[in-house]
């Protein structure tokens, strides 16, 4: 039994899971038996396993997914023709690790945002921090950030420091050249440094004009594409299914 300086002093280490853990040894007399390493092996166990679940599901609610139980074993492939092979090289997230971006396209409906969650998901399970985030709402902080002084490098900076970005509804509308600038930045930061999840109902040749046609677009799609895995989302509309199912 462990006296109250001890558990002060592992509280005072953020230690709380090895109390919890002491205690419940000392309340079942099987681990009174067992050899002092085979004990220790068992705490580190509990606590490590303890503060692993702890940080995902502090990345997870930071993440702020669209869609926050998206679990990649629940991805629907029946006749969607997705790349299942792809998948499920993409939710070792290794290309994380590669700095690789990943685009899924396809038509509303189509399940890109629950595909674009569930990779979401593995990697915070991989203690990668993530986050995702509708183009209309991150212009919207753009447009809020430009009004503070310093406030655009501050949003910038935010944005940047993701390992790994969800945008969805990319380039759903039109953007202005100072969104376009901003677009730009933001993805020129990341480049080769950290990994984008694009989630657009336009195809890859469709992009250039989305993105005003000029040299602008140019940069912006030489710094997505050439590292990118692309994804068709399918061709089952997926909320019609689940719609139907429920």
């Amino acid at each position: 039994m462990i006296n109250d300086e001890t558990r002060r002093k592992l509280r005072e280490m953020a230690m709380e899971e090895m109390i919890t853990a002491l205690d419940l040894q000392n309340k079942d007399c099987i681990y009174t038996n067992l050899p002092f390493d085979e004990r220790i092996k068992m705490l580190v166990d509990y606590v490590y396993q303890e503060k692993y679940n702890g940080k995902v599901k502090r990345l997870l609610k930071q993440a702020r997914f669209r869609i926050p139980n998206a679990e990649f074993h629940d991805i629907y492939y029946p006749d969607r023709g997705l790349d299942r092979d792809l998948l499920l090289e993409l939710s070792t997230c290794q290309f994380v690790h590669n700095h690789s971006n990943i685009i899924f396209q396809g038509f509303t409906g189509s399940g890109k945002s629950f595909l674009a969650c569930s990779i979401g998901r593995q990697a915070c399970k991989q203690s990668i921090r993530t986050r995702y985030i509708r183009i209309p709402d991150l212009l919207m902080e753009r447009d809020e950030a430009a009004e503070e002084k310093m406030g655009m490098g501050k949003l910038l900076a935010k944005y940047s420091n993701y390992r790994l970005l969800l945008l969805d509804e990319w380039l759903f509308n039109d953007c202005s050249d100072e969104e376009l600038h901003f677009l730009f930045e933001l993805i020129e930061r990341r480049y080769d440094v950290a990994s984008t999840i694009f989630c657009t109902q336009y195809k890859l040749e469709d992009w250039h004009g989305r993105l005003g046609g000029g040299v602008l677009a140019d940069s912006i799609m030489d710094r997505i594409i050439h590292k990118s895995h692309q994804l068709y989302s399918g061709d089952i509309n997926m909320r019609e299914l689940l719609a139907k199912r429920s």
